[in-house]
């Protein structure tokens, strides 16, 4: 199996890269700076280069993947550019069987079980919140466009509040559409536990059309 990560050099990107090699899937990684490509491919042999506007990916791109993961990031004053993205992949596979993974904020979260409150609505409401919060307020958004979608194999999955770099949790917490906390109160998601659960979807489909939404145990 071969992989396209988009974004491969951020900090999602580049733990997915790690650990789908890790689990022997080989990986085209995509980005537009060639020395950090350059350093994440490393000797591996089983990481391929691609310095690429991910704008300009094309079927011939497509072709060569069993999987696309759109890990993209931008600054908050260009965040309008992830559902951009989402939209050109999109429609690039329409009626295809090639599968896509959408890495997303915890905005699109609910807080509760009850489903009456957004993450993204505690944000809004936190004036301190002003200078990023484009960018999760452009991530429901981009949910919101591909709950839309019928004919294409998406999946996508959202980490908790905090997500910050770090080493796979021993015990993974597994939800839908609810904000999740572990027993000591605290919503946060390492990257490797989010690669992790990313690899998992990928080697065993559950989540057909769907987002979900993992965090540190």
């Amino acid at each position: 199996m071969t992989i396209l990560v988009i974004g491969a050099t951020g900090m999602a990107g580049s733990a997915i890269v790690k650990e789908a090699r890790q689990q022997g899937i080989e990986v085209l990684a995509n980005g537009r700076n060639l020395e950090k490509l350059t350093a994440l491919k490393g000797q591996d042999s089983g990481v391929t280069i691609l310095q690429k506007d991910a704008f300009l990916l094309d079927q011939d791109d497509f072709d060569k993947v069993d999987v696309i993961i759109d890990a993209f990031s931008t600054a908050p004053d260009q965040a309008y550019r992830q559902i951009d993205l989402a939209t050109y992949l999109i429609a690039k596979l329409r009626n295809q069987k090639t599968r896509i993974g959408f890495i997303l904020g915890a905005g699109s979260l609910y807080t509760d079980a009850s489903k009456t409150r957004l993450v993204y609505d505690d944000i809004r409401e936190d004036a301190s919140t002003q200078a990023w919060r484009a960018i999760p307020e452009n991530q429901l958004y981009e949910l919101d466009f591909l709950r839309h979608v019928q004919n294409v194999n998406w999946f996508g999955l959202s980490p908790a509040i905090t997500f910050m770099p770090g080493k796979k949790s021993e015990n993974i917490l597994y939800g839908d559409d609810v904000l999740l906390k572990n027993q000591a109160g605290k919503s946060e998601t390492t990257a490797d536990t989010m690669a992790a659960a990313v690899i998992k979807e990928i080697l065993e489909p559950e989540h057909n059309r769907a987002r979900f939404t993992v965090a540190n145990g």
